[in-house]
């Protein structure tokens, strides 16, 4: 595990508006919406489907419960608040999590993004496929999962994506220290891992030798834009091979403040923030990992008495991230989780609390947006880069000093 501390904190891997999506303006500076609830999706139709490669995935058609197509702010327009919650490795281990946040984000109208660990549909019996660069074959510093919970993985996946979340990639072996470690890895070792991340995706039926189960219903080539690294360590030289890929986004940045994103290599960087922590003197990044190694000193089965304290502490901590940008630069809210029971699920349970107040804010003011990584980086990329560069001028806590109507009046 890597050395953690305080403003600096990293993540570690394992394991959406309220039905209101931004897809153009009207005069006046009030955003055009259309309402599409993910609701629980039916099999899809069998004429559209068609099978890819060994029939683990599949051309199902476009993905259900998307906005319609993005507009440009209007001069003068308010940007909305936009919010991210995103799950690292995205595996199924029994303990209900999945479904959980599913669930939670089908009664909020929410959208999210799940960057999916490849060997999570790599049978350890398969485990010598994997040959991780800098690592021997078959080691991953996360487990392999049994053949019940890939099921269990598979079936989540495939719900997530047809009630219209994003599938991205956490990679593989999630290598943080030694001589391995994904900080070191060439531009050249992040297309070996990448090309067996979508492999493990692409052929979960070759490698489980599942007949019955029904395959994926997305073309994963296609539906990877887009992922967040190991220990969000790496980078500068993923970068280079993510712009190779037609990657879209990057989420791997090691910590972050709450402006607006810029592109590196063409890429839109798009990380985790420092958000304020309660009772505290410094700030915390935005990820429950951080969380818990602040509280607990990496401690996963910390005494149950602080946990009362330390779930409102970081329930907080992600509101009042929130309430910063919302209340002034607008700049969009990114929240890593894992689906983990540290100290007692509290985490969890934090999270939940931040989406239902931030669900709750959208529902009364209508300018909240609750949105996967890929919807928002199809919002970036219609807006006027000179609107986005203006953006970009205002600092953490900044609101335009004469309003939003005259700082976008123009934004040349």
């Amino acid at each position: 595990m890597r050395d953690v501390s305080r403003r600096g904190l990293l993540g570690l891997g394992a394991g959406a508006a309220t039905g209101a999506l931004l897809t153009g303006c009207g005069t006046g500076g009030a955003p055009t919406v259309t309402s599409e609830r993910p609701g629980r999706p039916g099999p899809p139709d069998s004429a559209r489907l068609r099978p890819i490669g060994d029939g683990s995935t599949a051309y199902t058609g476009r993905q259900p419960h998307q906005p319609g197509r993005p507009e440009r702010l209007e001069p003068g327009q308010k940007p909305p608040q936009f919010v991210v919650f995103s799950w690292d490795g995205a595996g199924e281990v029994g303990n209900g999590l999945f479904p959980r946040f599913l669930k939670l984000a089908e009664e909020h109208g929410a959208h999210m993004t799940f960057f999916l660990s490849g060997l999570y549909l790599l049978p350890e019996s398969k485990q010598r496929l994997y040959r991780p660069p800098n690592n021997p074959v078959g080691a991953s510093d996360i487990g392999y999962l049994t053949d019940a919970h890939i099921k269990e993985t598979l079936k989540y996946v495939r719900r997530a994506w047809l009630e219209g979340h994003e599938i991205g990639t956490h990679f593989n072996g999630h290598f943080c220290a030694g001589p391995g470690s994904v900080a070191d890895w060439t531009p050249a070792q992040w297309r070996d891992e990448i090309d067996q991340a979508t492999t493990f995706v692409k052929k979960w039926r070759t490698h489980t030798g599942w007949k019955d189960l029904p395959a994926l219903p997305f073309d994963y080539d296609k539906e990877l834009v887009g992922g967040r690294t190991p220990c969000l360590l790496g980078q500068n030289g993923l970068l280079p091979t993510a712009r190779e890929l037609g990657w879209r986004y990057d989420a791997s940045s090691p910590g972050g403040v709450q402006r607006w994103p810029d592109k590196r290599l063409g890429i839109w960087d798009l990380p985790l923030q420092a958000v304020p922590f309660p009772g505290r003197s410094f700030e915390v990044l935005s990820m429950d990992y951080n969380m818990l190694a602040n509280q607990s000193l990496n401690s996963t089965r910390a005494p149950a008495a602080n946990y009362p304290g330390w779930r409102k502490q970081s329930a907080q901590a992600y509101i009042q991230g929130f309430k910063r940008a919302y209340e002034t630069n607008r700049a969009p809210f990114f929240i890593g989780n894992h689906f983990e029971e540290w100290n007692g699920g509290i985490y969890m349970d934090a999270v939940e609390d931040a989406l239902k107040h931030i669900a709750a804010t959208a529902e009364k003011h209508r300018d909240v947006r609750l949105v996967s990584f890929r919807q928002f980086t199809d919002w970036l990329d219609a807006q006027d880069p000179k609107t986005l560069t203006k953006l970009r001028t205002l600092d953490v806590g900044q609101q335009p000093s004469e309003g939003w109507r005259k700082f976008l009046a123009n934004p040349s």
